[in-house]
């Protein structure tokens, strides 16, 4: 409902590799120069104020959560957490369980599985270094 028809009609058929979200912000720009040529906006000081309003508009609503795609997560946690995901995973997944022996339930067999944590102490340490 912000948008007329036209206007929807042009923002899609804007051909644009990034986000159009600066559109609607130029074409007020433009229009506001419009309106001051032709008198609608009767001094600079009346211009000055309708682009100052139009700024404050933006940066509030970069408050309302639109930073957050600039919000980028170090790759050294990224690479820790996959770290430590991949070994608890191990733990469990690399369990030694044998059908043949009838468990009940097939509970996990809860050995030590000493490869898994020699690659952990490995991999672990040359996360560290």
């Amino acid at each position: 409902g912000f948008l007329t028809r036209e206007e929807r009609r042009r923002l899609e058929g804007l051909r644009s590799p990034y986000n159009k979200f600066w559109v609607p912000c130029a074409w007020f720009g433009a229009l506001a120069g419009q309106a001051r040529r032709e008198g609608r906006v009767r001094d600079d000081c009346a211009l000055k104020l309708l682009m100052e309003e139009r700024r404050q508009g933006r940066k509030d609503m970069r408050g309302l959560g639109g930073t957050h795609w600039w919000v980028t997560v170090p790759p050294l946690q990224v690479v820790t957490i996959a770290v430590y995901t991949f070994f608890v995973t191990c733990l469990i997944g690399r369990q030694f369980l044998d059908p043949a022996q009838g468990y009940a339930g097939h509970e996990l067999d809860l050995g030590v599985p000493v490869f898994t944590l020699l690659q952990f102490f490995f991999y672990v340490g040359w996360l560290k270094v």
